[in-house]
Parts: C-alpha cells; structure tokens; sequence
C-alpha cells in the first residue's frame, strides 16, 4: 500500500509532462472522424484547450502553438497566423495596460480608494459598499488581479482597527511597509506579504475565539462571531467587485477584446461595438450587479441585520468604527498633498477615458468623423495618450529654470519610464489575445466554424432568451474550472455558428458569452481574484459556494434583462444584420429551410 501511495505521488508531479505527451495521442481520433482541415483545425484547438484547463504549459506559450501547427498541418500560411498576434485589438489593451502602470507608479489608484473609503463611512455595510465601488472602478481601467491585490491590504489594515488585533504600533507600521514594497514589487499578481500575514494570523485568532467562547458573556460570544462574519464579507467582496468591474469597459478584462477581436475576423463589416457603445450597455449593468451583489453580502455575513434596524450598537463596535476611521484617515495622510504627476496622470486618465467613449458613440457623431472613415479606431486613440506619458514632465516645469545659471541641470524625468513599462505590464496577456485570435482565424479558414454550424440543427427551435440564459449558465459554469480568456476563446466560434443558424443578430449571443466568462464566483480557483482572497486562510470554500451560488444566478438573470432591454437598442439586436447576413452567405450553404419564427420571438420582448 505505501509502494502504491509512493507511485501515485510520483505521477501526481509529472500529471503537467504526461498531459504534454499524452493529449496529442488521445486525440488523434479527431483527425480520423472529421473531414480533413476541419479535423486538423479541431485538433488543434481541442489540444490547446486541454493545455489551457490542465496548464501543462504556461498559457502564454499554449497560446504560441497556432505559429508552430497551423503552418505544418496546412491549416494556415504563418504570415497569417503571425499578424493575428498584433492586431488593433491588441494595442488598445495595451495601451490600457500602460495607463494602469502609470497610475499605479504613483500611487494615484491608491489616494482614489481611500478617498471613497472616507467619503462612504466606517459602518460594515457602508465600508464593503466603498470597497465594492473602489475595486469595481479600478477594475475597470487596471487588471482584476491588480485591483484586488491593492484593496485587500486596505480591508486588512480596517479589520484590524475594527476588531482590535494585539499589534503594537510599530509592529503594524513595519507591516504596513512590508505590505507597500510588496505591492511595489508585485503590483500586477500578488499581495505575498499580507496574505501570509493573514494566514499566520489565522490560529491566533481561532485560539482567541477558542478562549473567549470558552468562558465570555454571550455578548462577547456575538461579538465574535459578527467579527468572523464581517471579516468574510470583506475579503469575499473585493474579488467579486474585481470580476464585475471588469465587464464594464472594453479594455477591463481580456474576454471583451477577444470578442472585438473576433468580430473583426468573423464579421469585418459590424462596426456596432466600440468603447463607447460597449460602455453605455456594460456600465449600467455593472452598477446594479454591484449593488445586488452588495446586499447579498451584506445580509449573509452580517454588514446589514435585517431583524435588527433599530438595535443599539454595543460601545465596541463603536470603539471599532472610530479605530477604522482614524486609520484610514492615517493611511490617507501618509501620501501626503497631491503630487504634480499625480495631477498629470488623473488629468490623461480622465482624457483617455473621454476620448475612447466620444469617438464613435453611435448615438452621435463621434469626433473620429472628422477623419477619413475606417481610419481611426480605438487603439489610435489608446496609443496617442499613452505615448504621452513617456515624455511628459513628472514635476511641475518651471520657467525660471532657464535663467537660473546655478540651478541643477539634472534630466527631466518623465511620468512612465520605458523600464517600470517593461515591469509591470503583463506581456503574456498579449499573447494570450493573439493566440485567441489566431485560433479564430484558423476556425474561420479551414472550414471548421462552418462544420460546427451544421451540426448546431437541434437547436435552431430554441426561443433566443431561452438561449441567452443557456449560453450564460453553461459558460458561467465552465469558466468555474478553467480560465476565461481560454473559455471564451473556444465558445465564440460556436456561438457566432449558431447565431447564424438560428438568424439572429451575432451580437445577442456573443455578449452573453463574454460577460458570462467574468461571473465565476463559486471556487478559489475560478478566477486570480478568488484565489488571492482565499489565499488569506479566513474563507472557506464553503463560504464562496453558497455565496457564488446566488451571486452566478444574480448575475445570469441580471445580464438576460439587459439583453432584453436597452442592449437591443444600443447594437440594433431586433434585426439580422447585413454583416452577418454576409458572413453566413460567404461562409455556410444557404439557410433557406431556417425559419424566421426566432427572431420574430426575439422581437416580441
């Protein structure tokens, strides 16, 4: 038995060389089964997807392999499956990517969330709505790991003040500097330091609740566990915030530009989707997930207690509140006034956010119509405001300097160097994209997205928001177990397929997709965010289940009405559009047996 115990052992750390070697044998069948660049094409992208959910290999390089097996199964030229990696698409999410390293290079993203913490009040409810809304609208701009990698040493420093932890001043300050040059070093994916505070942290504080239930007065008893629970509701929200907050702008999360991406190799001619379009329907739909999502947190861990309104507060929680309060003011005014690039960096934040939303809003004439058309697209705009950062002055010019012969003459120093750029920008995500988008392509050449539409009959009598929540619930679910770039990566060739056969707009199932891939809240390892909250030793699995649960339906109930409602309008989804209408002319036989009853259902809503 212990020979048996030692083998398994053995395989379990080469499970990533074995799932290498051996996928590409076990599928094998699928080149035999299918016609011949359609299977080829098939294989492919079944071996990557298997890679991209076991992680045999980083994801980055998994996504490389369509330059390597594309060209030597004749599925495409490598002149075709190389472009695919620096597309337009990828350069907005660039540029984004830069932007977010110069805020965070002056600490402009951490001034904005302890500015709201302020601003909301130190009650539980109120202090995870500030969280909620601060994680939510860094998401937006910078990655979701990143904003949950700043807020949760913010939370962690506030439930320390609200719950009393036996630190000496000058031990918390020595922490509170670990934690900075932590974020400083690893802004982009970990929080190392805090995390394994809270963790060491842990028995401390199970041996504390172990004593005080032992002997303490029943108020003592609720006390802690109103502590335990509010301590979940924090560390719980912040991830969430994160995973919401990114649907909300183009350049949030990488699923959203994926979908632009193959919407430019699968319908060149739809242009109904950009910053501003994709804002005006994300953003109210953000809001209100963020909200119904804060109450549900808030009710379940306690932040609101609807049995007790009008139940006085102890003189602890009082105490506490007035702690919190001080320490966030502290923490606020440890950076000191505001910097000049602090000022600089809001000031191109806030003309990079306004220029990508009024270039084409479709609602209006965009100022991109002053130029030639099809010319102009949102990664111009993007890189046109990021390259000033590399340039622009990070102190105040001063005139007088040029008449002061005894002044210094040291070099200016601009607002983002080439160097932290290098630093802090996540590279592999861009290949990741580019591998996402050479996969669509192959789909698109070989014929496969065509084979997959013509086994896609059972479905062509199913009702389209019947559809949308299918799609949601089965993406949502998926996206729980593997990462949503490579999950939307493999489903949106399908969805597009099947669009088409059930002749409704391409649009009304591909968003549903998208969005769905960022609402995985039920297990640690759905998404980074999860996993660094956990990471922390104070949830359980448990804890994420029941609350992801409802928070998965929340969110596939929440984004069927938006479909239904104003998204219609904004991307014109009553009507078969003549872009698609194209693509399934130039790519599947003629749909003439497919009836219109769908889409006639689809404009009953």
């Amino acid at each position: 038995m212990a020979a048996l115990g030692a083998l398994v052992k053995k395989v379990w750390s080469v499970r990533r060389v074995l799932v290498l070697l051996c996928a590409p044998l076990a599928l094998v069948p699928v080149l035999l089964s299918l016609p011949p660049k359609e299977g080829r094409c098939l294989y492919v992208i079944l071996l990557m997807a298997l890679y991209w959910c076991t992680e045999a290999l980083p994801l980055a390089v998994t996504a490389l392999l369509p330059i390597i097996l594309f060209p030597f199964l004749g599925i495409l030229p490598s002149s075709k499956v190389c472009s695919q990696y620096f597309l337009d698409t990828n350069f907005l999410f660039l540029s984004g990517l830069i932007m977010a390293s110069a805020i965070e290079e002056w600490n402009l993203h951490r001034r904005i969330a302890l500015r709201v913490l302020m601003l909301v009040g130190v009650q539980p409810a109120r202090l995870i709505l500030g969280m909620m809304l601060t994680t939510s609208f860094l998401s937006m701009w910078l990655s979701n790991t990143a904003s949950t990698a700043m807020m949760l040493p913010i939370a962690n420093a506030i439930l320390k003040s609200l719950f009393g932890e036996k630190n000496t001043s000058k031990d918390m300050n020595r922490e509170n500097e670990e934690n900075q040059a932590s974020l400083h070093q690893n802004k982009l994916y970990t929080v190392p330091t805090e995390m394994q505070f809270l963790a060491s942290t842990e028995d401390k504080d199970l041996t504390e609740e172990k004593e005080v239930t032992s002997d303490a007065p029943s108020d003592l008893k609720k006390e802690e566990e109103y502590k335990t629970n509010i301590w979940k509701g924090f560390l719980i929200s912040i991830p969430y915030a994160a995973s919401i907050g990114g649907t909300a702008t183009l350049t949030g999360t990488a699923p959203n530009l994926i979908l632009l991406g193959q919407l430019k190799s699968y319908f060149p001619e739809c242009d109904v989707v950009n910053f501003g379009s994709w804002f005006m329907f994300a953003f109210p739909l953000m809001l209100i997930f963020l909200l119904m999502g804060w109450l549900w947190i808030s009710i379940l861990y306690g932040g609101i207690d609807l049995r007790g309104w009008k139940t006085r507060k102890s003189n602890l929680r009082v105490d506490a509140e007035a702690r919190a309060r001080e320490v966030i003011k502290e923490d606020y005014q440890k950076l000191g006034p505001t910097k000049f690039a602090e000022q600089a960096i809001f000031f191109f934040f806030c003309v990079f956010a306004i220029m990508l939303f009024s270039r084409d809003p479709k609602f209006i004439p965009g100022w991109a119509s002053l130029f030639a058309p099809g010319f102009i697209s949102d990664a111009v705009t993007g890189i046109t405001i990021v390259i000033i950062l590399f340039f622009f002055p990070a102190e105040k010019p001063s005139f007088k300097w040029w008449f002061d012969l005894k002044a210094p003459n040291t070099e200016m120093q601009p607002l983002l160097t080439w160097r932290k750029a290098q630093e802090t920008v996540p590279w592999n995500i861009i290949l990741l994209l580019g591998g996402g988008f050479a996969m669509a392509k192959g789909c698109e050449e070989s014929g496969l997205s065509v084979w997959i539409g013509g086994r896609l009959h059972p479905l062509e009598g199913v009702p389209p928001p019947v559809a949308v929540i299918l799609i949601t619930i089965v993406i949502a679910l998926f996206t729980e177990f593997a990462s949503n770039t490579a999950t939307i990566i493999i489903f949106l060739p399908v969805l597009a397929e099947l669009a088409i056969r059930l002749r409704v707009n391409p649009l009304y199932l591909m968003i549903p997709g998208t969005i769905g891939c960022s609402y995985a809240f039920m297990l640690p390892v759905s998404t980074p965010p999860n996993s660094i909250a956990f990471s922390s030793g104070h949830l359980m699995v448990k804890d994420m289940a029941r609350t992801g649960l409802l928070m998965n339906v929340m969110g596939v109930l929440l984004l069927s009405l938006a479909m239904n409602t104003w998204a219609k309008s904004i991307f014109q989804l009553g009507t078969f559009p003549a872009w698609a209408n194209i693509h399934a002319e130039n790519a599947t036989a003629p749909l003439t047996a497919v009836e219109n009853v769908t889409l006639s259902a689809l404009n009953k809503i």
